[in-house]
């Protein structure tokens, strides 16, 4: 008998506010025994220095640091990586999830952009019908947005916009993060147990 394929999962995390969103999902995803495939822009990176203190200097240590404990493996590629594994349709994952999503990166990919690691393998899953999952954060949203948004809606792409819940009770940002990582999960019929369900 031939052991399971491993489930594999890109995540990518942009500059958006919201990195929390990302590495909270990337936590769980690990714990759940994915494999992630985790692509940071740029500007992710300085947000994860500017919004959540962390020290991010040397990119691989930290990541090391950061997810060492989960039972998942998790594989990092810098975004200017082309050639790596997820920038080919051959290399099978069963989606991928922008948390949080930057308005640029919401545009290349709207836009049929691949001019980096983690527009082209969005790029990818809309070739192969496979998940995608974006998160945008911003607000107000202008008409640009919104089209861009519709665009991709409408070619199957699920748009979660981080917007929090109040209905189950929540007592603290950690709940209102782990909300939001449990709905984009619920879209991909990942089992969680992050929020308390209505009628639980």
């Amino acid at each position: 008998m031939t052991n399971p394929r491993p489930k594999h999962m890109v995540v990518g995390i942009t500059g958006a506010s919201g990195a929390i969103y990302g590495i909270r999902l990337v936590e769980t995803l690990l714990s759940l025994e994915y494999t992630v495939h985790l692509v940071v822009s740029h500007a992710g990176w300085r947000v994860f220095k500017e919004e959540l203190g962390y020290g991010v200097s040397d990119r691989e240590e930290f990541l090391n640091a950061k997810f060492k404990d989960y039972p998942g493996s998790l594989h990092y590629h810098p975004i200017a990586d082309i050639g790596a594994s997820i920038a080919s349709g051959s290399f099978r994952v069963e989606g991928m999830i922008i948390m949080p999503c930057s308005m640029g990166t919401l545009s290349a990919v709207a836009g049929g952009a691949s001019d980096n690691l983690m527009t082209r393998a969005a790029d990818v899953m809309l070739k192969e019908g496979r998940p995608l999952v974006l998160v945008p954060r911003e607000t107000p949203l202008h008409a640009i947005h919104l089209e861009n948004m519709l665009k991709l809606s409408r070619l199957g792409v699920r748009m979660i916009p981080a917007m929090p819940a109040f209905y189950f009770g929540p007592q603290s940002i950690d709940d209102l993060v782990g909300f939001l990582v449990g709905k984009v999960l619920d879209s991909l019929n990942i089992e969680h147990t992050l929020f308390r369900r209505w009628g639980e």
